[in-house]
């Protein structure tokens, strides 16, 4: 610890059991506020994997957790950042009598640690589940109470990762501070446990954890819990609004959730992730198109990506969309921020009564622009993109001075344009097509981020991670497109260099 002063050493002992102090710095007298990244040092980026939950339920055992995680190394969607594997509810018997929980011997014949050790040397991580309840959904015992011995146990399998859900939790709800108590409990006793654990709050926006989460875990759940449908309402799901939900529920839509989104992106940030749920692509109950929009969205406001379907039976299609790695970039873009819906209109209702077409944005870390031109209407359509609507914010911030954003040229880059098809998905999972390698890690529909980060990658430029350009924006001009019924377009702008706008102007 040399060179390093004792106000140094507080102020980071103050930040990983989450607590925001101030510290004078002797070297210039000022008092220094740490900045908010993340509480533990992990997840600056949304964490990606795969959950067994919505695809098998408590139907899981060693075998599907290790060919599961085999096949996500043989697809390439490890090296494309999908490196967790969750083991969700029902994995336990009950606690021994020292109070330590048990695992099921029938499914988990080995152990924990066993799977632990086979899912590091694939280059995985292994999560795990619980709740902050006296039991846990699936009627196992929870955690409340035995955070510590739980935590430490976790911590000896060498454990990445709890997912930490919301059931019996006693009555200790109904205020953000019982709720954050409650939570907060977990979040202490994985710090002493002196191992990295990314701590994933399941709580399904259950008393606002966008507004209090952000210091004592890495991600928090805002809504209830998804179910594979794009738009249909359900009275199990009873709020379409986040701010004031007094029940969040469950079998909530991809549009439900999506628009509750718009109340709190400014709750995203680096460390700490609103989770939209996991992905229902592979499940059955939606189209193509709808998938896309899902994928998209969850992608477009920085929502954790968790593979929540059976990866041993993917079709080429539904591999294709969870393998574009230019809309993965947008996920992972170090900006960690969320998008912005900038207008919303109802427009011809489906079979559900519902229908809107809105226009999403989000800034990058780079300067590049994401636009989601999002048609949920009944009836395919064109959609506008004015720079005015993109640029809202800083067009009408404080005293009114036009940005330069809006004199700029725009290239823009269709994130979808390079879907790989489905004969080179199906290549994939047979087990014929080439291998990305370090020395050869991107093509226009492949990227390995094991060999390159993501981060690096966008400032190489890979193409890979830009989609196709498909054409610019003028100044203070606007961006058309022909968008499907129940689909998305989303494109990727990028200022043009002043030099090539003059040549095209000559």
């Amino acid at each position: 610890m040399a060179g390093i002063s004792p106000a140094w050493v507080c102020a980071i002992a103050a930040l990983l059991v989450g607590q925001v102090v101030s510290y004078i710095d002797n070297s210039t007298g000022q008092v220094i506020v740490p900045g908010a990244s993340s509480y533990n040092g992990l997840n600056l980026v949304p964490q990606m994997g795969w959950d067994n939950w919505n695809a098998f339920q408590c139907n899981v055992n060693e075998s599907l957790l290790l060919n599961t995680a085999q096949a996500m190394v043989d697809y390439g969607l490890r090296d494309l950042g999908y490196q967790y594997i969750v083991l969700d509810d029902c994995w336990s018997i009950g606690r021994n009598s020292s109070g330590y929980l048990v695992e099921n011997p029938e499914k988990f014949p080995h152990g924990m640690k066993y799977i632990a050790d086979k899912l590091h040397g694939m280059g995985m991580k292994f999560g795990m589940y619980s709740s902050a309840g006296i039991f846990t959904c699936g009627r196992f015992p929870g955690s409340l109470g035995y955070e510590q011995k739980d935590a430490d146990l976790w911590a000896s399998w060498d454990v990445d990762y709890l997912k930490y859900d919301n059931c019996f939790n006693q009555g200790q709800s109904g205020t953000p501070q019982l709720s954050f108590n409650r939570y907060n409990a977990m979040s202490q006793a994985l710090n002493k446990t002196g191992r990295s654990i990314l701590y994933s709050l399941c709580n399904w926006g259950d008393d606002n954890p966008f507004d209090w989460a952000y210091t004592i875990s890495n991600s928090g759940r805002m809504s209830g819990d998804v179910y594979d449908s794009f738009n249909r309402p359900d009275s199990r799901c009873p709020c379409t609004e986040s701010i004031g939900c007094a029940w969040p529920g469950f079998h909530c839509s991809i549009m439900n959730i999506l628009n509750k989104m718009a109340a709190i992106q400014s709750r995203t940030m680096s460390g700490y992730f609103n989770d939209m749920d996991m992905l229902e692509v592979g499940n059955g109950g939606q189209t193509d198109s709808e998938y896309v929009v899902h994928f998209s969205m969850w992608a477009m406001n920085a929502s954790p990506l968790l593979i929540g379907t059976n990866v041993l039976t993917l079709s080429p299609a539904n591999l294709a969309i969870y393998s574009n790695p230019a809309v993965i970039a947008l996920n992972q873009d170090p900006s960690a921020s969320a998008a912005v819906r900038k207008w919303q209109y109802f427009v011809n209702p489906d079979e559900t009564g519902q229908g809107e077409i809105a226009l999403w944005t989000r800034s990058l870390d780079n300067g590049d622009q994401v636009i989601a031109l999002l048609n949920a209407g009944n009836t395919s359509m064109t959609m506008n993109a004015t720079l005015n609507d993109i640029f809202l914010d800083p067009r009408t911030a404080g005293a009114y001075q036009a940005p330069p954003q809006l004199s700029e040229m725009w290239d823009v880059y269709d994130l979808w344009a390079n879907r790989m098809s489905d004969n080179e998905a199906a290549s994939i999972i047979n087990g014929t097509s080439m291998n990305l390698t370090s020395n050869s890690n991107s093509t226009v529909t492949r990227y390995n981020a094991t060999a390159t980060s993501y981060a690096e990658g966008l400032k190489n430029n890979d193409m890979a991670l830009f989609g196709a350009k498909v054409g610019s924006i003028p100044p203070m001009g606007t961006w058309s497109a022909m968008i499907e019924r129940h689909s998305v377009g989303l494109y990727r702008l990028r200022q043009q260099p002043s030099g090539l706008r003059k040549r095209d102007e000559l």
